[in-house]
């Protein structure tokens, strides 16, 4: 294992840890060391092959498919929900025998309240892990640039705890970006960019 300073504009001091692995609990290990340096904003995990260390880590999670989108309005501006006290983008789990675009125009439907939404284009994928009833998930969200109006009424899907939903402009969206999750910032920087 190795650790490497890696310089960055937010913080200097970040470091990224580098673990060799052949087993599950070679990245059982390397995860638990991960979580308590507080300064360590990256692992990364290598072996022989890259395709047995990727099934050796997924085989550590409950694998979930979601969905979301980056609607913009006839402003060019980003639609956003409040979840949860974060700014936050449509998204949700795709339901069996679903296609991944259909689920994601479902669930940006379903939390925004939006009728006229089309898809038009995929965007990128994130992927990032969780615990929910003391098991372990890996999530793998699918995103979509999609075309929305403002003529239509937002209504918040208050049962998935969302409490505000919003259209936002440039300025707003730079200020969000900063302050929400870090798997959202590349998703938020392909919608920028497809939209120029």
């Amino acid at each position: 294992m190795g650790i490497v300073e890696q310089p960055d504009a937010r913080d200097s001091s970040e470091q990224v840890l580098i673990r060799k692995v052949r087993t599950s609990s070679d990245i059982t290990g390397a995860l638990e060391l991960w979580k308590s340096q507080p300064r360590a904003e990256s692992l990364i995990l290598h072996g022989g092959d890259v395709d047995e260390v990727w099934e050796l880590f997924c085989g550590l999670y409950v694998f979930v498919q979601a969905a979301g989108g980056c609607v913009t309005d006839e402003r060019k501006r980003l639609l956003m929900i409040h979840r949860l006290g974060i700014w936050d983008l449509p998204k949700g789990k795709v339901d069996k025998g679903e296609a991944v675009d259909a689920g994601a125009l479902r669930e940006v439907r379903e939390e925004c309240g939006l009728k006229n939404v089309e898809l038009q284009k995929r965007l990128c994928e994130t992927w990032h892990t969780y615990e929910r009833k003391g098991k372990q998930h890996l999530k793998r969200t699918d995103w979509y640039l999609m075309r929305g109006t403002n003529s239509d009424p937002l209504i918040a899907q208050s049962e998935e705890d969302i409490s505000e939903v919003r259209w936002m402009g440039a300025e707003e969206v730079a200020a969000m970006k900063a302050a929400t999750y870090p798997s959202l910032r590349q998703v938020i920087t392909a919608w920028e960019e497809a939209v120029r």
